[in-house]
Order: C-alpha cells, then structure tokens, then sequence
C-alpha cells in the first residue's frame, strides 16, 4: 500500500470508537452464547426423545407382546400406527427375534429396516443373543431424524425389538427462536449499556468541565477536583510558558542555540565523546594534505551544534595525516581558517580498531540492534578492547575538563561503558548519552552475552537519548527485564542505587538552513553538471540515492525496485537513470564486502538487461563525496529514494528536502526509517515490497509540479523548526535544568548537613 500524506484518515470520536467497540463486543458475545445455547439445548432435547421412545414402547407393551406371540401382522400395525399419533413420531417397526419385519407403519424408511439396524441391536453375550437399545441421528430429505430401537422384553427374555423414527424439526425451530431472543436481548443490553455510559460520561464531562470554570473563574473547586486539577493548572502554565518563548525566540537557529546555553550553561565548553571525528586529514598522492568530511549522520548532524556552541570533540584519530596535523595532545582546531571548536583526537592500535569498531561494536552490537539478515557476533577477544577504548575515552574527558561539574554528550553504540566510567572519575558530570541507532526488544538485547554491563554503562547517565518512544520503552524494558532497579514509568525514568536516569526521545534532524547551500549553483545549473556529468540528455528523469554501503540500508531492494518500475513501465527505460552514491564502509567485515559484490552484480544485471547504446539505468558510484557534490545530486534529481531496512532516522531524506529551496523534487522513503514518523509528506513505502516501491517511484516521476510543491514545502516547514540546533538545544537545556536540580540539592544536603 502506497502511503500518500495527503489522503486524509477520518478518525471516530472516542465515544463513538466505544460505542462501536461495545455493539462489536455483544455481537460477539452473542454469537458465542448462541452457539452454547444451541448445543446445550440440542442435546436436552434429544435425551428427551429417547425418554419419551422408551415411555412409549412401554406404554403398549402388553398388546405388542399379546400380538406378537400369536405373530397378528395386522394388529400389530394396528398398534405400531397408534404410537405414531404422536405428532413427533414419524414411523415405527417392528423386528422379530430372527430379524424378520412383522410390521411397520406406512411411510418407514427403508433404510431403517430390521436388518439393517439388527446389526446395532443384536449383540453376543455368554447366555446367547442380545437385544440391547440403540440410537442414532441422521438426516432425511425432509430433516434430522433420531432412530431408536428397543428391545421388546418378555419375562426378562428379549423376543425383538421396536424402532421408532422422531421428527427432529421442532429443535431447530426452538433454536432458531432461542437465536432470535438472544439476539433481541443482548441488542437491547448493547443499547441500554451504551446510552447509559454515554449519558454518564456527559455527565461526567460536564461536571469536570464545570470544575474547570470554576478554577478559571477565581472559584474554589470541590476538594475531590483539587489534585488532579493543580496537575492540568501546571501543566497548562508549562505550555504556556514554553509556547511563548517559541514564539519570542522564534525558529531555532546557531544564535538562539548559544543563547540558550548562555542561560542555561553560562557559556560553557560542550565535550562530545564520538568514535568519527568531523574533519579528517589523508595524506595525498603529491605529497600534500587534504581535509575530508566522513559519511556519517552523527557528524551531519553534530557538527553544526559544534560550530554554534564550541568545545571540544573527543574521536578516534583516523586519517593518514591526523597526528601531524594535531599538537601534542592531539589537539586541532576546526573549522580551517573558523576555528569555533576543537578536536581532541585518540590514538589506537591496530588491535583496538578491529576489537572495538570493527569487531564488538559493527559485528555485535550494530547488527545486535538492527532488525536485519546479519546475525550478531560477539567475541571475548572483541569485548576486552571495546572495554578498553572506552576506559581511555573516558579518561580522555576527564583530561579535557575544566569543572567539576561539565556537560558531557556522549554519542551512539561505540561508547555504551563510557557514561559510568565518566561519572567514576567525575561524581558531578551530567553526562548525556544519544543512541543514535535503533534499541532493540529486551528478547533481541539478551542475546548480548555482556548486557548486564552494557545497560549498566549507558545508567551512568544523566540522560539516555533515543530517536524515537519506541526506542525508549524498550530500553527501559531491557533494564526492568535484567537489572535490579525502579522504573518509574510516569516519568520515564530508571533509579539505580539512589541515582535517576532519565530516557528521552530527542528525534535529529539537520541544519536549518544549510551551510553548504550558501555556495550551491542553481538548481538548474546542477541539474545541466550532474546530467553532463553522466552523459544524460535534458529530457533524462533522474533518481538518486546516498548512503554507506551498509545492509540495513536496503541497496540491493533499492536496485530491483527500479528494476521492476523499468518492467512495468518500458517507455521509461531510456530516459530514467538511477544514481547510487555509496560510500565504502567498514570493508574489513566479510558481510560488507559480501554487500560490495552483491550490488555491483545487482547493478550490472540490470544494465545489462535495460541498457542500450551508452544508457545505463544504475549509475553505480562506489566513492566517497564531501558534503557539496552530495547537495549537488540532491538537487539536481526528480526523487530520491531512501530505502532503509531498519534505521534510527536517516538524515538523507531529511538533506534531500533541506537541499530543494526549489520545492521540487519527491522523496520516496521507507516506513522502517525513523525519518518517516516526521516526513509524512513523503512517498512512504515498504521497501520488501519491490511492486510497491517501484510504483511509488512511478507516482513520483509523474508528479505534477503542485503537488510537488505542497509536499516539499510543508516538508521544508518541519525542518525549519525542528532542526538539529532545536535538537541539541532541548538536549543541552534538559541537562542544564538538571545540573541545576542537583546542584540545589547538593547545597541543600550540604546545609543540612552543616546543621
């Protein structure tokens, strides 16, 4: 199903969602009442029939045998006929002892003949042969029937048997009237039940809204009102508050960033702890040094935060020319020729690269938290070097600070153990700690055979952050599942040893507005480069992808929904090309490389089926871009495909529209992305379903320009609001509020104890 956000869903009312839950609920109770009663009456009914069979043999059983002795034919239909007066007796029989037919009504069914039921009734026993009594219900062209036979006894000696033949119909009219009347009665019920809640909760509301007026009026409410209506006053008064200064202080940008932190952290030093560091310097073929951003969504977003409110980024010193580039202390300062913050960059070995990136956190915990068709791997070996890089990064905060008491953001799966190993050597910090991945369910986290210590880590915080609620409750499930300690639900909160960790959802996002648009050509001058740059003619459709190679990032779904869209769709083949930036990642892992190779084959099938000439459908580029040829793409393309299999967010759909001042251009974006909780204008799609992406892909390419623009635009409106400056701003805020709460109890405790 093709999710489009301008279909607007009708949403019942509450109370008509229960009224309509309560009419379903009686239907269904009703239905299985009926089938109880039905079956309950069914079998009452048929062992009164047999009562009354054996009642009414009874009843003529000295003419029977009188008539029987002197073997009168006659008299014995005679007397078979009168049992039959019985409106619920059809027909009658009777057997001799050699299963011989005396006599029988005129309408007997054959089928019931003597010999054909003496088979039942005959049975061997030690004196000789039986007659014993015998039943069964069956079904005539005109019903159900019970067939009786029993024995005619003569001083205790069996001389045949009698077989009656009952109508049943009469049971399935008294249940037919049993179904009618429970129908009607719990028809009745459901209205009943349903006026009457619906008449209390008007009441109800009416008295409560009543209260409310009251509070508002300046009046004194009944006693019963007053907690809960303190809790709406201060929540109201909240709201209140927040919205106004949203709207004296506007959208969030770098200046209302710093101002916040000026009121709420006096202008202090933010520390990040990241394994990627934002600028990276390689070495280059002539001898000189270049400056390289990396492929990462933690440094997308983080970075601008770093630039509005300086500090000092912690991260793994990985390029070529890093420690020459750095001072003693593996300092340097960024942006080049800016400097607003600076680089504290770690050394590691070789062996703590692959134990702790490439082994425990991308072959354990990364797979470990996304729901894909990789099975995590964790090593003894791996986990002795994750413990270790995070002991040295937290040490290397400790070397950084200049309070006792610092703000310290520590970021994303590599770091799980730093939080507590900070608060060890600073008992003060308010550490914050952002997930940026997907949490898993605390079935899925207990695979982890160290998840104890992990949990125990990250509850070194002042602050979990995770992309979305979801991500929240099962962190806190994982915890109430294998640790001892209170949750407190209400709040969002863990207590663990007299210490309150709070779990929040703070969704990235990207900068508003982009930096890299400053010096961005046209629209239309980066659609003619990228179009000569590919060799595609002005009439070309264009579609464009940016990701790392990585498997949660649905590249080879991608491939064949443009496979399928050219098979659905030949007049477009030809004319549309797909171009798929992927930057190499983590190539030291068989299942990374095994992705490499399984997209280019990918790739080359489908241009080799579909090309001609010199088109190519995929545009398969294996390189990495810094941030300006990446805008340069998403500008220059009709849609842009984010097909991710499992993601935390996903800040390429949210770069795709922040890149389109324009608003032009779709954005086709996978359900399983956390993005598509926010960019619900977006074409959404479950990227499985290779059909139904592949139309999508279809719908955006024939997208009038209107519709384009409206969807573009209250895209671009989100953005511009919830940016990431609002995203660090309510992070940072939230632990200055903190800070400040503890460090009022502190000089409260401390007085206390002064006294």
């Amino acid at each position: 199903m093709l999710i489009c956000a301008s279909h607007e869903r009708v949403i019942p009312r509450p109370a008509t969602r229960f009224v309509i839950a309560l009419v379903f609920g009686l239907a269904l109770l009703t239905w299985v009442a009926s089938l109880v009663v039905s079956r309950t009456t069914r079998d009452w009914f048929e062992k009164d029939v047999g009562m009354r069979a054996q009642l009414a043999v009874s009843g003529v059983r000295h003419g029977l045998l009188s008539h029987w002795k002197a073997e009168d034919g006659d008299d014995l239909h005679a007397l078979l006929t009168e049992l039959t007066r019985d409106e619920r007796i059809l027909a009658a029989a009777a057997c001799g002892k050699d299963l011989s037919q005396l006599a029988t009504t005129a309408e007997f069914p054959e089928q019931f003949g003597c010999r054909s039921i003496g088979v039942h009734v005959r049975q061997a026993a030690p004196s000789g042969l039986v007659f014993v009594p015998w039943k069964t219900v069956t079904s005539l062209p005109g019903g159900k029937v019970y067939v009786s036979a029993i024995p005619l006894l003569d001083q205790e000696e069996a001389v045949g048997f009698v077989v009656l033949v009952h109508d049943l119909s009469f049971i399935e009219r008294r249940e037919a009237s049993v179904r009618w009347f429970l129908i009607v009665a719990f028809g009745f019920s459901a209205t009943a039940a349903a006026t009457i809640t619906m008449f209390a909760a008007r009441v109800s509301w009416h008295e409560w809204r009543g209260e409310i007026q009251r509070v508002l009026k300046g009046e004194t409410p009944r006693p019963e009102f007053h907690p809960l209506l303190q809790d709406v006053l201060d929540l109201g008064e909240r709201i209140a508050a927040e919205r106004q200064a949203d709207s004296e202080r506007g959208v969030w940008t770098p200046q209302r960033l710093k101002q916040a932190l000026n009121q709420y952290l006096r202008g202090e030093r933010i520390i990040i702890v990241a394994n990627r560091e934002p600028y990276i310097h390689e070495h280059t073929p002539g001898g000189g040094v270049t400056i390289l951003h990396p492929a990462s969504g933690l440094v997308t977003a983080l970075e601008p935060v770093m630039r509005a409110c300086s500090g000092v980024w912690i991260a793994h010193g990985s390029g070529s020319a890093d420690r020459e580039t750095a001072d003693a202390q593996g300092h340097v300062s960024v942006p080049p020729g800016e400097a607003s913050y600076v680089i504290r960059r770690v050394w590691l070995s070789d062996e703590d690269v692959r134990g702790y990136y490439y082994g425990f956190a991308n072959e354990g915990l990364w797979p470990l938290c996304h729901i894909a068709d990789t099975r995590p791997v964790f090593r003894s070996e791996d986990w002795k070097h994750y413990q270790a890089v995070n002991q040295t990064f937290a040490d290397a905060v400790a070397e950084e600070v200049d309070i006792e008491d610092p703000i310290v953001l520590v970021q994303d799966y590599h770091f799980a153990l730093a939080p507590r190993l900070i608060r060890e050597r600073l008992p003060r910090a308010t550490v914050i700690s952002f997930w940026h991945i997907p949490w898993p369910n605390p079935d899925r986290f207990g695979i982890c055979p160290w998840r104890h210590e992990l949990l125990e880590g990250l509850l070194g915080s002042s602050i979990v952050g995770f992309q979305t609620r979801f991500d929240c409750s099962n962190f806190i499930d994982a915890v109430d599942r294998y640790l001892e300690s209170r949750i407190d639900r209400a709040q969002q909160a863990v207590v663990q040893q007299g210490r309150t960790t709070l779990v929040r959802p703070y969704p990235i996002s990207t900068e508003w507005p982009v930096r890299w648009l400053e010096t961005a050509p046209s629209v239309s001058a980066c659609r003619a480069g990228i179009f000569a740059e590919l060799g595609l003619p002005a009439d070309a459709l264009l579609g464009v992808g940016v990701d790392r190679l990585d498997y949660t990032k649905g590249l080879e779904e991608r491939l064949l929904a443009v496979e399928r869209l050219l098979e659905r769709f030949p007049a477009l083949c030809g004319r549309f090309t797909f171009a798929q930036l992927a930057a190499p990642s983590r190539t030291e892992i068989d299942r990374y490389r095994q992705l490499n190779d399984n997209v280019e084959r990918v790739a080359a099938r489908i241009n080799e089926r579909f090309g001609r000439g010199t088109y190519r459908p995929i545009v398969l580029l294996r390189e990495h871009y810094e941030p300006p040829a990446v805008f340069t793409y998403y500008r220059a393309a009709d849609l842009c495909y984010v097909s991710s299999l499992h993601d935390g967010m996903n800040l390429v759909a949210k770069e795709f529209v922040a890149a389109r001042d324009d608003e032009r251009g779709v954005l086709v974006l996978s359900q399983f992305a956390g993005a598509a909780r926010e960019l619900t204008e977006a074409l959404i799609v479950n990227p499985y379903d290779v059909d139904e992406a592949a139309a999508a892909l279809a719908v955006a390419l024939e997208m009038p320009p209107d519709e384009q623009r409206a969807r573009m635009r209250s895209m671009r409106a989100y953005l511009s609001e919830f940016n990431v400056y609002r995203w660090a701003g309510k992070m940072l805020v939230d632990a200055g509020r903190l800070r400040d709460r503890e460090r009022l109890i502190g000089r409260l405790t401390h007085m206390e104890r002064a006294t």
